[in-house]
């Protein structure tokens, strides 16, 4: 990692793991900007990334998450809350061990169903990956949090399990991990 490493904090799990809150929160304590990765690639497109997959397949959507990703890995000051699948490509996964600090937010499937469940943009702005309009299959998250595992440890500079702690808390112990405030 080059010495510019220190001013990007990169933050990656599935989703629901409390990625977006994390980068803002974290971002305000640093004085750094905060980035959604999701965010400035449904801004970019002009559509929702549920729309992406419907009109471009999966295939469309990596290849827009690449191009995005190689852009914020550039950015200094900064936090960025990854796609959940964004690990899935091994150049994204090269492009984040030489880019960055990474962090990679854990949670159970129980924790991570009730927090999709409580999103209002879950299912507008979503795929459909996990069972019906509305529902969580559990054992589909657990499926994919098995699938994933491996490459979001091959990235992870740190692991950090939110789904016992508060964002703040989060925050303060990165923080202190990171000896960056």
């Amino acid at each position: 990692m080059d010495a510019e490493e220190g001013n990007r904090i990169f933050l990656i799990g599935y989703r629901g793991t409390g990625k977006s809150t994390v980068a803002r929160l974290l971002a305000e304590a640093l004085g750094w900007d905060w980035v959604d990765a999701d965010a400035e690639l449904e801004a970019r497109s002009g559509r929702s990334i549920r729309s992406i997959f419907a009109e471009e397949g999966e295939q469309g959507f990596r290849d827009r998450e690449e191009a995005v990703l190689e852009d914020l890995c550039a950015r200094n000051s900064v936090v960025v809350a990854t796609g959940g699948g964004v690990v899935l490509r091994e150049s994204n996964r090269q492009r984040l061990r030489a880019a960055c600090r990474v962090v990679w937010l854990t949670a159970d499937a129980d924790t991570i169903c009730r927090r999709l469940a409580a999103d209002p943009s879950t299912a507008e702005r979503r795929p459909a990956l996990t069972g019906a309009a509305g529902a969580c299959d559990r054992e589909e998250v657990e499926e994919l949090l098995r699938q994933r595992e491996p490459f979001y440890r091959a990235c992870a500079d740190a692991i950090v399990d939110t789904a016992h702690h508060s964002p703040e808390e989060v925050v303060r112990g990165l923080l202190d991990l990171f000896r960056i405030a």
